[in-house]
């Protein structure tokens, strides 16, 4: 009789156990299917994964000791600390989490990472000058790549907002005036000379754009942030397309004809850089309409290339090519934003939340984040887009997803 009851009370328990294990599977399942949980989950895996020390470009092997390196050894050094324009937009990416979720372990992370750079500045110049024996920092140290000192500006002028290091106004400082002073074209539209003289690069608005507003910004000097109007309103002039409702990759002034592509990630650039001039122009400002016209044509544009399953494509007319994340990522940040701020009708909604739907599937339970496009030229070729490799991780994605997540949260939330 007594076992009887034992088993009856014990079965009892084991389903109560089972239960109660099934509610926090639940909740657990629930808690990491926000877009804010995926944030953090990429941001927090981005810092984990961070090592602070150089390592040997052939062989791997890490040092944390610098003072008995191998005299003809060449280094690298860990992505996420790596003096490239990508850190500086996941770094923003960063400061926006923080922001929301007054998490401020976000900003200590990314004043480590440049505390890393500032107190091996000397020995990390020095092995980039030896015959660069260190890759992926000299743009540290001059100021040949607008892709680097000008979204690497843009993220230490914020930083410089919430950890008052001088260094960081001094880089904006010398970056402004070599803003100034870099390649144009003879109406002032900002130009490389590759791949031929004087060629408009659409990933260049976001390059500048962002920077010239936060620096007009932080030093109250508004010639910045009337460069940074033109630069839309130019960049829109020579590579909008009006028939697809696209922009090209590249104009080629010293022919006057714009490529062949409509790159997903290019397209993003633009409508990130938009993003950036709309959230700190005024509201009284006379090209106020005439920019948010700008914007809202290219949302209109972009929603018609929405993939079945909310990722767009690595050509945007070209439903053959693959569906890539960091300009789908983009696409819904800059989507979401607008509808946020009011920008366009939150009839475009449904466009955010498929795009986010269709993001998640390419972020793991872990945090990486798949389907990214590699660092990408110009090419008259569209089979030169078609094939560019993607990669787990790539930094060219993860600040523009978090960003995507953060406003597609505050998208929800205001419901």
């Amino acid at each position: 009789m007594h076992m009887k009851i034992l088993i009856k009370i014990s079965i009892g328990l084991f389903f109560i156990t089972l239960l109660q294990n099934c509610e926090i599977k639940k909740e657990q399942i629930i808690k990491v299917n926000t877009p804010l949980d995926y944030a953090k989950l990429i941001a927090d895996r981005s810092i984990n994964e961070t090592y602070f020390g150089l390592i040997d470009f052939n062989t791997g092997e890490k040092y944390d000791d610098f003072n008995n390196l191998p005299d003809s050894a060449r280094f690298t050094l860990n992505p996420y600390v790596r003096w490239v324009y990508m850190n500086g937009v996941l770094g923003l990416a960063m400061l926006d989490l923080a922001d929301y979720t007054n998490d401020k372990s976000y900003v200590t992370y990314l004043s480590k990472v440049m505390d890393f750079r500032l107190d091996n500045y000397d020995l990390f110049k020095k092995l980039t000058d030896d015959n660069r024996r260190l890759i992926w920092m000299s743009s540290m140290y001059n100021f040949q790549s607008l892709d680097a000192y000008g979204a690497m500006g843009a993220f230490l002028v914020e930083l410089y907002r919430k950890d008052n290091r001088r260094w960081y106004k001094e880089y904006a400082d010398s970056a402004a005036r070599v803003i100034l002073e870099r390649p144009k074209l003879a109406d002032g539209t900002i130009a490389r000379y590759e791949p031929n003289d004087k060629t408009v690069w659409l990933d260049d608005l976001y390059m500048s754009v962002p920077f010239l507003v936060k620096y007009s910004n932080l030093t109250n000097n508004p010639r910045f942030m009337a460069i940074a109007v033109k630069q839309i309103v130019q960049f829109n002039k020579y590579l909008f397309d009006p028939c697809s409702g696209l922009y090209y990759h590249v104009y080629y002034d010293n022919i006057g004809k714009q490529g062949s592509a409509h790159w997903g990630r290019a397209n993003g650039w633009s409508i990130m850089a938009q993003v950036e001039l709309l959230k700190s122009l005024p509201e009284d400002h006379p090209m106020r309409d005439s920019l948010l016209n700008i914007f809202r044509t290219e949302v209109e544009g972009l929603s018609r290339y929405q993939s079945e399953n909310g990722l767009w494509h690595q050509l945007l007319d070209k439903s053959d090519s693959y569906l890539e994340t960091s300009g789908s990522s983009m696409f819904v940040y800059g989507i979401a934003k607008g509808i946020n701020e009011g920008w366009i009708d939150d009839v475009y909604k449904d466009v955010a939340f498929k795009g986010w739907e269709g993001l998640k599937t390419m972020i793991t339970e872990t945090g990486d984040v798949k389907n990214i496009c590699i660092g990408t030229g110009t090419s008259t070729s569209l089979s030169y887009y078609y094939q560019r490799p993607v990669l787990l991780n790539d930094l060219h994605g993860l600040g523009s997803v978090i960003l995507a997540a953060i406003e597609v949260d505050k998208l929800i939330k205001s419901k």
